[in-house]
């Protein structure tokens, strides 16, 4: 009974110094704390809507910003480029306007560019230009169109058979060679003084340049593009169609192009030797009558139908060779 009494009495100290401490043990280590469990996030909360700021002057409206550096850009371009392509015609008239006000030269044979735009302006409002001009265009034109449509077929044909190159090669180097102008008294002596003269001498003109290029065009076809094309079975038609015409169209407009500026000039020459109206007669009686600024008013009226023209003829070539890789 007394082992079990000093047992429990023993356990019961040993618990009491346990409870106390030893005052000589070393001081026990601090707990280690464990991690706070994760807490679950938050749930989102749907943004607020955004309100547009009130537009100030530091703050420009954001459509008028967003068009308007690359518009102010581009409108810097082109004017950058229509200047670079207008520099030498503006120095042009610089000169031309300053040369017979400086007495480099006679202002009787050469008068400032201001007096020709005067009088190019006073033909204008009279009605006279309008007439000239008209009569001229619908020469040039109507001679300029039948030339088309006689020399790309004849040129096609010419240039896709050998035997009829053959055939017609030495008659029409003969006819290349032979200026339209030499002609022009023998169109008169056989046609008259009239119309059909002057058309026919821009037709027979404008015929050469673009003949002599639809040969050439044909002629220097892809000959790997051909031979393929042919493997295919394609007819004569759709070869023609799908790869001699596309190849051909650059330099057949070369040569349409070439035929429209000569258009012009051959119809002025054969209007100054019998006509009653066009732009020749205009500058040719203007010359008579010493009218030189309203003869330098024709010359410049001349000019500006060619550039017109030719770039019609560039916009349609455009139109027409959009299969074209550019460079």
């Amino acid at each position: 009974m007394s082992t079990a009494a000093d047992t429990k009495t023993t356990a019961a100290e040993a618990e009491a110094v346990r409870a106390e401490g030893a005052p000589t043990a070393a001081p026990a280590p601090a707990p280690v704390r464990e991690p706070a469990p994760e807490q679950e996030p938050a749930p989102e909360r749907e943004p607020a809507p955004v309100r547009d700021p009130a537009p100030s002057a530091a703050a420009p409206d954001p459509a008028r910003a967003a068009g308007g550096p690359p518009a102010l850009r581009a409108l810097a371009r082109w004017l950058r480029a229509a200047a670079l392509r207008s520099a030498a015609i503006l120095a042009l008239l610089a000169v031309w306007e300053a040369a017979p006000r400086l007495a480099l030269v006679d202002s009787t044979f050469l008068p400032p560019v201001s007096e020709v735009a005067a009088a190019w302006w006073e033909l204008a409002g009279n009605g006279q230009l309008a007439e000239h001009t008209q009569a001229s265009l619908i020469r040039s034109f109507g001679g300029f169109g039948i030339a088309v449509v006689v020399a790309v077929p004849l040129g096609l044909l010419i240039g896709w058979y050998r035997p009829v190159a053959v055939l017609l090669g030495p008659l029409l180097e003969v006819f290349r060679n032979t200026a339209a102008l030499a002609l022009l008294p023998v169109f008169v002596l056989l046609l008259g003084i009239g119309e059909t003269s002057k058309v026919s001498i821009v037709v027979y003109a404008c015929v050469w340049p673009i003949l002599l290029n639809t040969i050439s065009a044909v002629g220097n076809a892809d000959p790997t593009l051909v031979r393929l094309a042919r493997s295919m079975d394609l007819s004569t038609p759709r070869l023609f169609q799908k790869v001699i015409l596309p190849a051909s169209v650059p330099a057949i407009f070369t040569g349409i192009r070439l035929a429209g500026a000569v258009s012009i000039l051959v119809l002025v020459a054969a209007e100054m030797i019998g006509a009653k109206a066009g732009l020749g007669y205009l500058i040719n009686a203007s010359q008579f009558n010493f009218a030189i600024p309203e003869m330098y008013a024709g010359i410049v009226t001349i000019s500006a139908i060619g550039v017109a023209f030719n770039q019609l003829l560039v916009s349609v070539e455009r139109r027409l060779s959009l299969w074209r890789v550019p460079a």
